[in-house]
C-alpha cells in the first residue's frame, strides 16, 4: 500500500492505506484533544477558532492557532518536495520514507513528553502533531492521487454523499448502471476511511487514559515497524528486478 504507484495501485491497496492511516490520524487526533485540548488535524475547526479570536482581538491565542494551520502546511510542503526527489530519482520506496520518518518523529516526541515535560509541554505535542498530520496526508493524498485522504473526515463524508446520490439515481434509471461497481467500490473506500478514523479516535482516548503520554510511542512504533516492512519489501523487490 505504501510503494506501488499509479496504474498499480487497486481498490483494496488504496482500501489498506486508507483504513490503516485514518486509524493512525483518528488516534492522535483525540488523544491529542484529551491530553491538551487542540485537535492536530482539524484544520477546519483551526480556522474557525483563528478567525473567532482575531474578530475578538485575542491576539495571542489567535497566533497559536495560526501557528497549528502553517505547520500543518509546512508538514505538507516538506512531504511533497522529498516525494518529488524521490519521483525524479525513481526512489519507489520514497512514500515509505516518509511513513518511517512520521514514526520515528513520534518516537522522539513521545520520549520528550515522557522524560521532559517540563521543556515540553502539551505546546509542542500540538505543532508536532500538526506538522505530522499535515505531512501524513500529503503522503496518502499523492500515493492514491487524491482518492484517499486520512488526517479528517469532511470531504470524506461528502464524497460518500455522492457516491449515494449517484447509486440513487442508477436505482430511480436516471443515470447509467455502467458505473455502479466504480460507485460502490468508492463508497466503500470512503465509508471504511471514516470507520477507520472513528475507531482510531476511541481507541486514541483509551490509549492516552491507559498510558498517558507513552501513546505516542505505541503509534510511533507502529509507524516505525510498518515502514521498515515496506522498506524490506522495496529492497528485495529491486534485488530480485
Amino acid at each position: 500500500m505504501l510503494i506501488r504507484q499509479d496504474e498499480a495501485r487497486t481498490f483494496i491497496t488504496d482500501s489498506r492505506l486508507a483504513a490503516t492511516l485514518a486509524l493512525v490520524a483518528g488516534a492522535l487526533n483525540t488523544a491529542a484533544f484529551e491530553a491538551v485540548g487542540f485537535f492536530s488535524a482539524n484544520m477546519t475547526g483551526n480556522v474557525s477558532s483563528l478567525s473567532e479570536r482575531l474578530a475578538r482581538a485575542e491576539l495571542p491565542i489567535a497566533l497559536f492557532f495560526f501557528e497549528i494551520v502553517c505547520l500543518f502546511i509546512l508538514g505538507s510542503t516538506f512531504s511533497t518536495l522529498l516525494i518529488n526527489h524521490g519521483r525524479r530519482h525513481s526512489i519507489s520506496a520514497v512514500y515509505v520514507i516518509n511513513i518511517l520518518l512520521e514514526g520515528m518523529l513520534l518516537l522522539l516526541l513521545g520520549v520528550t513528553e515522557i522524560f521532559f515535560p517540563q521543556v515540553a509541554g502539551g505546546l509542542l505535542m500540538i505543532l508536532s502533531l500538526s506538522f505530522l498530520m499535515g505531512l501524513q496526508n500529503a503522503v496518502v493524498t499523492r500515493i492514491s492521487n487524491a482518492r484517499v485522504r486520512t488526517t479528517h473526515v469532511s470531504g470524506t463524508a461528502t464524497d460518500i454523499g455522492i457516491e449515494l446520490a449517484m447509486l440513487l439515481d442508477i436505482l430511480r434509471r436516471r443515470e447509467s448502471t455502467e458505473y455502479t461497481p466504480v460507485y460502490l467500490q468508492r463508497l466503500m473506500l470512503h465509508g471504511s476511511t471514516i470507520t477507520a478514523f472513528l475507531v482510531g479516535g476511541v481507541g486514541g482516548i483509551w490509549l492516552y487514559r491507559m498510558m498517558g503520554n507513552g501513546f505516542l510511542l505505541v503509534i510511533g512504533l507502529f509507524l516505525t515497524l510498518l515502514a521498515l516492512g515496506y522498506l524490506f519489501k522495496a529492497r528485495r523487490a529491486r534485488a530480485g528486478e
